[in-house]
């Protein structure tokens, strides 16, 4: 996967996408991150890309021109095109599956108040949101968009299950896990989970995930309920106790 980043701040990225997971996948050609400087497309001796707002109001506005001339420059015309706001749709699992779909994503990220309405039409753009708060900007939303489409790219990640069989993906959130040692600080592993009792050891995570989203994500849990689940005897069980304890 291509994707494009249109920035006022292409240094922050770098740390991300030459890093770790990001950093590998670009290795194995598996995703082409591309930064793009907005400062280099303005037209104003100074490298301007703000003004007031027309009307009035708080703060400096993201110029058209500047951006316009990023975008042809990244051949945008056709492809996905994003921009990170806080107005837009909140990011989620559904969104992430479908935005790894594309061959092509271009990113550009608002700054100061915002960006002119004109680029956002001209350019078909979908707002997207990582949450109910606002950022200074629209880089560190961009990179947590990168990073959770990436990790959907096949072979990304070193297993191909690794990718759904975590919270939020498989409906709920993800059971406690332990390492070595067994016993540190007087606390110790979960007999279960040392026993080699591989359909135990399933069972307990699989109740451990219901009562954790239960107790911290209400909506996910209530949202598992509504679903359809091809779930076994023993985790239909389960699920009734955890149902019980309300009752």
């Amino acid at each position: 996967m291509k994707i494009d980043v249109l920035t006022l701040f292409p240094e922050m990225f770098t740390a991300v996408t030459e890093s770790s997971i990001l950093g590998k996948a670009g290795e194995k050609g598996l995703l082409d991150i591309r930064l793009t400087n907005i400062r280099d497309y303005s037209t104003d001796k100074h490298h301007k890309a703000d003004d007031y707002p027309f009307g009035g109001g708080v703060g400096m506005v993201m110029l058209a021109d500047p951006v316009f001339g990023a975008m042809e420059a990244v051949g945008a015309r056709g492809k996905k095109a994003i921009y990170m706001s806080p107005r837009g749709k909140i990011l989620d699992q559904p969104m992430i599956q479908e935005l790894a779909g594309e061959e092509e994503l271009v990113i550009l990220c608002g700054h100061y108040e915002g960006v002119d309405q004109r680029i956002l039409d001209y350019w078909n753009m979908e707002e997207v949101s990582i949450g109910d708060y606002v950022l200074t900007g629209g880089e560190l939303p961009a990179m947590v968009l990168i990073d959770s489409v990436a990790r959907m790219i096949p072979e990304v990640l070193k297993s191909s299950h690794a990718a759904l069989d975590e919270s939020i993906y498989s409906g709920l959130l993800e059971y406690p896990q332990y390492t070595k040692p067994r016993q540190y600080r007087d606390m110790h592993v979960p007999e279960v989970l040392v026993s080699g009792d591989h359909k135990k050891i399933h069972l307990w995570k699989f109740e451990q995930s219901l009562l954790l989203t239960k107790e911290r994500r209400p909506d996910l849990f209530a949202r598992f309920l509504k679903e359809e689940h091809s779930l076994s005897k023993e985790e239909k069980k389960i699920l009734e106790k955890i149902l019980e304890l309300d009752a």
